[in-house]
């Protein structure tokens, strides 16, 4: 147990664990939630690096003034007129607020648009498993397969050229990549657009874009420039707020966004989420500090986990790290461990397409956190 003494969370006994309903990995291409897996009581003992979002946002401040609303909050209907929480979300964003669709998180609007928009769209995998599951028909999407000697790193010349020998007419590109983390420069996405012209549609993930640097390196100003370019956010990850369930797209084409309008359901914001948004304009400072500390974190813990000679860590420009273990050991047996030993939680990404059994994607939780996570790295990985 010497090995475990500097943690303040306290080793467990590796038995502690052996009842987890392990069927639950094998039922969703995502990782199970930790209330999920040992409940409500205990998941917050362990600190959870699969949790991919902002950890300094939403401020104490915030979540006190959320806490003193929330008796009322829940008791009342949320607007059924989303242009309110469009303007909200526009003031911060610095764009049209009408161009602008809000979500019951990314996932919504993925469901929608790849139902009503797409027959057939190519995707690079590995890949965030909505855009290849939640399609009218699995056929739909046709898929690139990045070359793991290369770290999986998306080129987009050869991307392009593929999809026209295809003749596909939409593609999905996620910047900065998930799982993989790969930047795509801000010069190169905007070449890559215009080239992409001729194409009916370009969705472009900006999911994690503002941990890619200050300032972000993001389309959204520019975006009014493209016609067939949709851009999809979570704000779980930059915003910090998962159990919110918000998310949104950007578009200047009217005619594609009234489409995906039309089948938005009614309410399908909750009101915690309509007040949250409407916190925005007047804490962005704070966000915007908490944005540039996640990505200071992030340097420092990729740095940490470069310097162990056992794992292969990709380039990051998102804020989590991906690394390949490089001994044998399988990122389910680390997942495992790391569960069990350290109150410890990391993405097993085995069950990515195209990825094999040995990738683990871990989120920065804050520097303190971060040095435990590379401490247990270093005992368990020989």
């Amino acid at each position: 147990m010497k090995a475990h003494s500097s943690f303040a969370a306290g080793p467990v006994r590796r038995d502690s664990f052996a009842d987890l309903p392990r069927h639950l990995f094998y039922e969703t291409s995502h990782t199970p939630a930790l209330a999920d897996l040992v409940g409500y009581e205990k998941a917050g003992d362990i600190i959870d690096f699969c949790f991919i979002a902002n950890p300094y946002y939403p401020t104490r401040e915030m979540l006190d003034d959320m806490q003193r609303h929330f008796p009322a909050l829940i008791k009342s209907y949320p607007s059924s007129n989303p242009q309110a929480s469009q303007k909200h979300l526009a003031q911060v964003l610095r764009v049209n607020p009408d161009n602008l669709i809000i979500g019951n998180g990314a996932t919504e609007l993925i469901v929608l648009i790849n139902t009503m928009l797409i027959d057939r769209i190519a995707v690079p995998v590995p890949t965030f498993g909505e855009y290849i599951e939640k399609l009218r028909d699995d056929r739909d999407a046709v898929l690139h397969f990045l070359d793991p000697a290369a770290k999986y790193r998306l080129d987009l010349t050869e991307y392009l050229a593929w999809v026209r020998a295809g003749n596909l007419k939409s593609l999905l590109v996620i910047n900065p990549g998930n799982p993989t983390g790969q930047l795509i420069p801000l010069d190169e996405m905007v070449e890559f657009l215009e080239r992409a012209h001729g194409l009916e549609l370009v969705i472009v993930d900006e999911s994690f874009i503002d941990f890619a640097g200050d300032p972000p390196p993001s389309l959204l100003p520019i975006a009014d420039r493209f016609p067939n370019l949709l851009i999809v956010r979570s704000m779980s990850k930059h915003c910090g707020v998962p159990g919110l369930r918000l998310g949104y797209c950007y578009s200047v084409n009217s005619r594609l966004l009234a489409r995906l309008r039309h089948f938005i359901p009614t309410w399908n914001l909750n009101m915690l989420a309509q007040y949250f948004l409407s916190l925005l304009p007047r804490t962005d400072a704070d966000y915007q500090a908490g944005r540039r500390r996640v990505i200071e974190d992030v340097r420092q813990l990729h740095d940490s986990l470069r310097a162990n000679p056992r794992l292969d860590v990709y380039p990051t420009g998102a804020n989590f790290v991906l690394f390949k273990i490089k001994t044998g050991m399988t990122a389910a047996d680390l997942q495992a461990r790391l569960l069990s030993e350290y109150q410890m939680y990391v993405r097993d990404c085995s069950n990515k397409v195209g990825m094999d059994a040995f990738h683990v994607r871990v989120a920065s939780q804050g520097r303190e956190k971060d040095a435990k996570l590379v401490q247990a790295l270093q005992a368990l990985i020989s």
